[in-house]
Parts: C-alpha cells; structure tokens; sequence
C-alpha cells in the first residue's frame, strides 16, 4: 500500500503528528477532521468527539494491540480530563501505560516517542 493512502479510515504505517487544530489534525501529507488514534500499524479516524463520552470500546483497537504498544498517551482536548479508576486498572492489567494530556501536548509528545521508535499510541481528541 502506498504511503499516503486512506483506507476505510485508515493509513497505514507509522506516522507523526505535522500539526493540529481547527478541529482536526494533518499526519502523512493528508488532513483529516476529526480525532485520531495513531498506532505503530497506522492512524485511524477515531469517533471520539469529547473525553466525556470516551468508553472503553473506543480504547478497544489500543487494548487490543497490547503486545505492541506499550504507552497511551491520551489527549482530552484544550483542557486534561481525569479518566476513571475502571479505565486505569483495565489498562493495568493489559501492561499498557496511560497518561492524560492536552491534546496539543501528546500529539508533540508522541511524536518524540515515535521518532525514538518507542512502543507507544495516541488517542488524540479534536481541537478548535
């Protein structure tokens, strides 16, 4: 598959975050509105509009890639929205660490992770 080319939703390889905002994000010479979750196997759209409605389906596609990522950086938007104690320990249990940002914050931090090839996925919520 080219890089470059969507998917259902999807682009395959590992891509970093070239920038963010106006509710939506640009990664892979492509711009994308909406949220995204980026994985070592690629960047998705992601249906994720705010950290309040975040379930544990939507962290289903992370949790399911355990052997391959080991950090979630998470990122609520403009401002850090805690995650429950249920959501925690799930990721406990997978071995999968999960730390909450502002989005503008893990898109910048994941893409020093990903440079240094480190195991690690975004879930990046939209911003305005």
């Amino acid at each position: 598959m080219p890089p470059g080319r969507i998917y259902d939703g999807f682009v395959p390889g590992r891509h970093l975050i070239d920038a963010y905002g106006d509710g939506g994000f640009r990664f892979a010479d492509l711009s994308h509105r909406g949220s995204i979750l980026a994985m070592p196997s690629g960047v998705r759209a992601w249906p994720v509009r705010s950290a309040q409605d975040l379930s544990f389906d939507d962290l289903a596609p992370v949790l399911d890639a355990s052997e391959a990522v080991e950090l979630l950086l998470l990122g609520t938007g403009l401002d850090v929205v805690p995650v429950g104690a249920a959501l925690r320990q799930v990721f406990r249990e997978a071995r999968i660490g999960l730390d909450v940002m502002q989005t503008g914050a893990a898109a910048r931090t994941y893409n020093v992770l990903a440079a240094e090839n480190r195991r690690v996925a975004a879930a990046l919520i939209a911003v305005d």
